[in-house]
């Protein structure tokens, strides 16, 4: 892979018989979600773009990226990915929702247009770096709903959110 490059999953398991890595390189203007194989985990090959991030106004504009691991679901990969947005007062790190397809995760199969989580509390607004929510990972209950997504918060706290893999899915089958 290339010299910069960051927030990476594998999926947890084979894709008609190859591994697949969520993963985001770095470019000189903004940086994407892309996907890569490989049948030995050492090289790696079939890279493809997955998911841009958007310009302009946009909460997820400029630079984005895979959080916690894909969550795997009868509709498809759930992806918790975030969104940095870039103005005046510096940056502001959110959590987005898009939909994979199981058997071709290369393949979008929604976006929200909305983030679902981002920095309200003193703790997630304030540290070593201010207005920013970055999951890097979950455990789901034994009733298999029931997430509880570990995030940093202003990249001085670790805090705990707890929500439903079906209230997200629904969430987003809802957006446009």
């Amino acid at each position: 892979m290339q010299p910069e490059d960051k927030d990476a999953a594998l999926l947890p398991r084979r894709i008609n018989g190859r591994w697949a890595l969520i993963h985001r390189p770095v470019g000189p203007i903004s940086a994407h979600m892309w996907i890569s194989y490989s049948s030995d985990l050492r090289d790696w090959d079939g890279h493809k773009k997955i998911l841009e991030a958007r310009f302009g106004g946009w909460w997820d504009a400029n630079k984005i990226g895979l959080s916690a691991p894909p969550i795997e679901t009868s509709e498809g990969w759930l992806v918790i990915y975030h969104g940095v947005k870039q103005n005046a007062a510096g940056v502001i790190y959110r959590l987005g929702l898009a939909l994979f397809d199981l058997n071709e995760p290369e393949r979008c199969l929604k976006r929200g247009d909305e983030w679902v989580f981002g920095p309200k509390e003193p703790y997630e607004q304030h540290g070593d770096v201010d207005k920013v929510v970055f999951p890097c990972g979950y455990t789901l209950a034994a009733d298999g709903d029931t997430i509880r997504i570990y995030y940093g918060a202003a990249d001085t706290s670790i805090a705990m959110a707890t929500g439903s893999v079906q209230a997200m899915l629904e969430w987003l089958m809802k957006q446009d």
